[in-house]
C-alpha cells in the first residue's frame, strides 16, 4: 500500500534556507577582508620599518657559523607583522559598520539551536577576538622590542611571556584546553566539574576548579614553549614566517569546519585570527624571502609564536583537547626543533641559552642551501598541516593515538640526533686508544720474525 506523499511548503523552506548557517566557503568569503587588510598593512608598513631600522643602527650582523647573510641587515620586521595583526583584529570589531560586500562577521549565536545556548550570565555571546589577546601582543612585542634594541635577560623574557599567558587565562582563552582529559577523571572520582568548595582564611567559602588551575598552568608552558620555539627556528630568509603561514592557513581549515558546525562563543575569532596573522606573514614574507632586506627579529618571532599558540589553545575552547592536539601537530617544526636543542645542549653540558649550527634548518642548509632548506621545510610544514586536519575529523581516542605515535618518533629522533655526535667523537676517541697502544713483547717478537 503506498504511503501518501508529504507535502511540501516552499515558504517553509524558505525560511530554513533562511536561517541555516553559512556554509564553510560562504564565511571563508565573507571574512578574507581580514587577510587583505593584514596583508595590505604588513606589505606597506615593512619598508618604513627597515628604513627606521637602518637609521637607528638596529641590525642582525653577519656570522660565518650559523647565519646565511654575508651583509647586516635590518631588525624590527615584527613591528610591521605586529601592526598588520592589530589593523585587521580591529578592523572585525568594526565589521557592523562595513559594507556587507566587505565583511560580515560570523555570529554563531545566531544560529545556534535555543538547547545548546549556555545559561545566562554563564557565557557572554562574542564574535570577536578577546582584548586578552590583544593585550597579550602588546606585551610580547614590547619585550621583543626591547630585547631587539637593548638586550634583555632571559628572565624578563620569560617574564614577559608569563604576563601575556596571565591575560589570556584572566579571559578564560585556553583555561578549557584540559577539559577534554580531565572530565573523565572527574566522572571516575564523582566530581564531574573537579570542582570543590574550600573555606579559606579571610576569602571565607572559595570554589576550586582544578580544571581551571590545569588549563592556567597549560597556557602558561605552551606560550613560553612557542614563543621561544618559533625563536629558534628563525634562521632562515623567509623560514619562520612563511612555516607560520602554512601552520595558521592550515588551523583556518580547522577554524571554519568549527564554524560551520556551531562549535561556540570563539567561532569568528579563531577564523579573524589565522586570518590576520596569515596575512601579516604573507605580506611581510615578500620582504623577507631570499634575499632579505629585513628580519623579523625576536620581536616578530616571539609574537608569532604567541599568536599561533592562541589560535591552537582557541581550538579547545568547547573542551575538545584532541583539536589542541591536532594544532600542536600542525605546528610541529618548531617543537621537533626546540625538542632536538633541549636534548642536544643538555647531553653537550651546555645551557639552553647556548647557540649552535645543528637546528634543522642549519642541516639542511648545508645540504641543499638557503632557498633548498626553506623549501623544504614549507613541504614538511604542509606535511604537519594534512595530517593536523586530518586528525580533527577522527574520534579522540585516534587522534591521541596517533599523536603518541608521532611524539614518541619525534623523542627517540631528537635523542639518537642529539647523540650522533658524542657518539662519533667516542669512536674517533676508542680509534686513537688503539693506535697509540704499545705492542706486547711476545706480538711484537712474533710480528718480526721471517
Amino acid at each position: 500500500m503506498s504511503q501518501p506523499a508529504t507535502s511540501i511548503d516552499p515558504a517553509q523552506l524558505a525560511v530554513d534556507a533562511a536561517n541555516a548557517p553559512p556554509g564553510v566557503m560562504d564565511i571563508f568569503h565573507n571574512s578574507i577582508f581580514i587577510f587583505v587588510i593584514a596583508f595590505v598593512v604588513t606589505l606597506c608598513a615593512t619598508p618604513l620599518m627597515r628604513r627606521i631600522a637602518l637609521s637607528a643602527g638596529i641590525v642582525d650582523a653577519p656570522d660565518e657559523a650559523r647565519k646565511a647573510h654575508r651583509v647586516p641587515v635590518a631588525y624590527l620586521g615584527g613591528i610591521a607583522v605586529f601592526l598588520g595583526i592589530f589593523a585587521a583584529i580591529i578592523t572585525s570589531y568594526f565589521g557592523d559598520m562595513l559594507p556587507d560586500w566587505l565583511y560580515v562577521p560570523f555570529d554563531v549565536y545566531l544560529y545556534m539551536p535555543s538547547d545548546r545556548m549556555p545559561p545566562v550570565g554563564q557565557s557572554e555571546p562574542s564574535i570577536f577576538v578577546p582584548i586578552s589577546i590583544l593585550l597579550g601582543m602588546a606585551v610580547i612585542t614590547l619585550v621583543g622590542f626591547l630585547d631587539d634594541v637593548v638586550g634583555l635577560d632571559p628572565r624578563l623574557k620569560i617574564a614577559g611571556q608569563l604576563m601575556a599567558a596571565a591575560a589570556m587565562a584572566l579571559q578564560d582563552v585556553g583555561t578549557k584546553v584540559a577539559s577534554g582529559i580531565m572530565k573523565p577523571i572527574g566522572e571516575m572520582v564523582g566530581n564531574e566539574g573537579l570542582t570543590w568548595i574550600m573555606d579559606l582564611p579571610l576569602l571565607g567559602a572559595t570554589e576550586f576548579d582544578l580544571i581551571y588551575w590545569v588549563g592556567t598552568g597549560i597556557i602558561a608552558v605552551f606560550v613560553i614553549g612557542s614563543c621561544n620555539a618559533a625563536n629558534l627556528i628563525d634562521g632562515l630568509d623567509g623560514l619562520l614566517s612563511g612555516v607560520t603561514a602554512i601552520a595558521v592557513g592550515a588551523m583556518l581549515v580547522i577554524a571554519l569546519f568549527m564554524a560551520n558546525s556551531l562549535d561556540g562563543p570563539l567561532d569568528n575569532a579563531r577564523i579573524v585570527m589565522c586570518l590576520a596573522v596569515m596575512g601579516a606573514c604573507l605580506g611581510f614574507l615578500c620582504h623577507n624571502f631570499n634575499p632579505a632586506t629585513i628580519f623579523l627579529g625576536d620581536c616578530g618571532s616571539l609574537l608569532l609564536g604567541f599568536m599561533t599558540i592562541a589560535i591552537v589553545l582557541t581550538l579547545g575552547d568547547t573542551g575538545k583537547t584532541h583539536f589542541v592536539v591536532a594544532g600542536l601537530v600542525i605546528w610541529s617544526i618548531p617543537i621537533i626543533d626546540t625538542v632536538l636543542a633541549i636534548v642536544r645542549r643538555k647531553l653537550a653540558g651546555l645551557p639552553m641559552s647556548a647557540p649552535d649550527a645543528h637546528h634543522l634548518h642549519h642541516m639542511l642548509k648545508r645540504s641543499l642551501g638557503v632557498k633548498g632548506a626553506v623549501f623544504s621545510l614549507y613541504a614538511i610544514g604542509v606535511a604537519f598541516g594534512i595530517v593536523g586536519i586530518w586528525m580533527t575529523f577522527g574520534r579522540t581516542r585516534v587522534v591521541l593515538t596517533v599523536a603518541l605515535v608521532l611524539l614518541s618518533f619525534i623523542g627517540i629522533t631528537a635523542v639518537k640526533i642529539a647523540r650522533k655526535q658524542q657518539l662519533e667523537q667516542q669512536a674517533i676517541d676508542k680509534t686513537a686508544q688503539r693506535a697509540l697502544k704499545p705492542v706486547e713483547p711476545a706480538k711484537k717478537a712474533e710480528a718480526t720474525q721471517p
